[in-house]
């Protein structure tokens, strides 16, 4: 009985162990990849940080017009003239918006990047430092305030498959599921 029983435990303790590593390898996919999705073909696409290369690759795929940097202007910093200089270079209209994952957005800063996405030339590609937490409320945002997508469909912007992990209290992105959740309640969704 005993040894049925330490067979079973250790099976579990396998399977844990395999979809811990199944997931570590997933999200080191997503990050080496630079997490590009489409949101809305032809319309919004998200990522984690740009090089020059990417966004021009981009760019070429599918005839970006403009960018929205979530990490807010840094013109000192290497990451942030590659990006400006690229987006100038392309011709593309580069915007910027200071979000921090670890704090709420206000219900105001959501007001304005909704205007500031309604507004911006399209096909508009959204992006934060890894894409996943800012990036992921950002979307889920244009989806249900612009593109008219149901509750769940928005929602799924904040999810693993992009590489939003949150846990609440512990994670340090967890206030954009705090956000997300007040923003529920004021926003007009479709019918599924």
């Amino acid at each position: 009985m005993f040894s049925q029983i330490k067979w079973w435990c250790l099976r579990i303790l396998g399977g844990v162990g395999i979809g811990t590593i199944a997931l570590i390898g997933y999200l080191a996919v997503l990050h080496y990849s630079g997490n590009f999705h489409t949101i809305v073909d032809g319309e919004l696409y998200r990522s984690a940080q740009v090089s020059g290369q990417q966004l021009a690759d981009y760019t070429q795929k599918v005839g970006l017009k403009s960018v929205l940097n979530l990490r807010g202007a840094s013109p000192d910093s290497d990451w942030y003239i590659e990006e400006t200089t690229e987006s100038a270079r392309l011709g593309l209209v580069h915007a910027d918006f200071a979000l921090s994952a670890s704090r709420q957005v206000t219900n105001e800063e959501a007001a304005e990047l909704i205007a500031l996405m309604r507004d911006l030339p399209k096909p508009l590609l959204i992006h934060c430092k890894h894409g996943s937490d800012r990036t992921g409320l950002i979307a889920a945002l244009y989806m249900a305030a612009i593109a008219g997508q149901d509750k769940e469909t928005a929602e799924g912007q904040l999810s693993l498959y992009f590489g939003h992990f949150s846990v609440p209290y512990l994670s340090a992105a967890y206030p954009m599921d705090e956000s997300w959740e007040r923003f529920e309640q004021d926003l007009q969704f479709a019918e599924n």
